[in-house]
């Protein structure tokens, strides 16, 4: 139950969702744009959240996209985690995916809401920084499609009243070979002590990392490293290792030490997978 009263809009287009965003916002009611909700209700529920209204996106067309136009692979930012693993359209995305909480919450869960999320792993995001994707979000300025690069540093950064409306994937990365390692403390359920995700391109390995850090990330420092195949893997990973973006996470789910020892196993194994030795 949510203890607190909140208006509740569906509009049927992105510019009637905006428009409500701005409306509503001058009334002081901090509106935020809703789809799957889990993150909001668990919030809600705990008194860190307590928005006056929300406006669900996910009767808005283009939010339940799934397609492929000119060789691009368009996903709606409302469908949820289940139908991108069901679906099979995008395999790495869809592995990385499954491994996000349950099957009942990710019947709910929805990628925009994945990328959006304050949670600190957000690891969907992954595949699309490794195919250097592109997202289209709409606003108060209208349309805008940029590189997945340009608003995703450490958490999708947009303007007030955007939202993430869609990724497009060019097509020639959907069938590369990857691979997805998600190491868990315990159960096969939770947070992630290191959740790898890589793709091999015709010229390299691409890795992207989530819970090692406070964000996921994708280094093109780190992965220059990796990929010196004149030295040998271990030291590779090693040399790669001190150019984490900022501190290994220290908390209960792992010590820090603890979280770079998997860390260094779990990436030899994928590199390894990969034929990257």
């Amino acid at each position: 139950m949510i203890p607190y009263n909140f208006e509740y809009y569906q509009p049927v287009t992105a510019l009637e969702a905006v428009r409500l965003f701005h409306d509503l916002a001058l009334q002081g009611k901090e509106p935020l744009y809703y789809a799957g909700g889990t993150e909001i209700i668990t919030m809600g529920r705990i008194h860190l959240l307590q928005p006056r209204a929300v406006i669900d996106i996910k009767r808005i067309p283009e939010c339940n996209t799934l397609a492929v136009h000119d060789q691009k692979l368009v996903l709606g930012s409302a469908l949820s985690l289940s139908q991108l693993h069901d679906v099979r359209a995008f395999p790495l995305l869809g592995e990385a995916a499954a491994g996000v909480a349950d099957r009942t919450s990710r019947n709910k869960i929805t990628l925009g809401g994945n990328i959006c999320s304050n949670l600190m792993y957000r690891e969907v995001v992954l595949p699309l920084l490794l195919t250097d994707s592109e997202v289209r979000v709409a606003g108060p300025a209208g349309w805008k499609q940029v590189s997945i690069h340009q608003v995703f540093n450490g958490q999708l950064r947009l303007e007030k009243g955007e939202f993430l409306v869609q990724s497009i994937t060019d097509s020639s990365y959907i069938r590369m070979p990857y691979a997805s390692v998600k190491k868990r403390k315990v159960s096969a359920i939770g947070y992630p002590l290191v959740t790898i995700a890589a793709i091999q391109t015709n010229s390299m390995i691409r890795v992207a990392f989530s819970g090692v850090c406070a964000f996921p990330f994708r280094s093109p420092i780190m992965e220059d490293l990796l990929n010196r195949r004149e030295i040998p893997l271990k030291l590779r990973i090693e040399q790669a290792l001190v150019h984490l973006p900022a501190p290994t996470l220290d908390d209960i789910n792992g010590s820090a030490a603890y979280r770079e020892w998997v860390l260094k196993n779990t990436l030899l194994e994928t590199i390894r997978s990969l034929g990257g030795e």
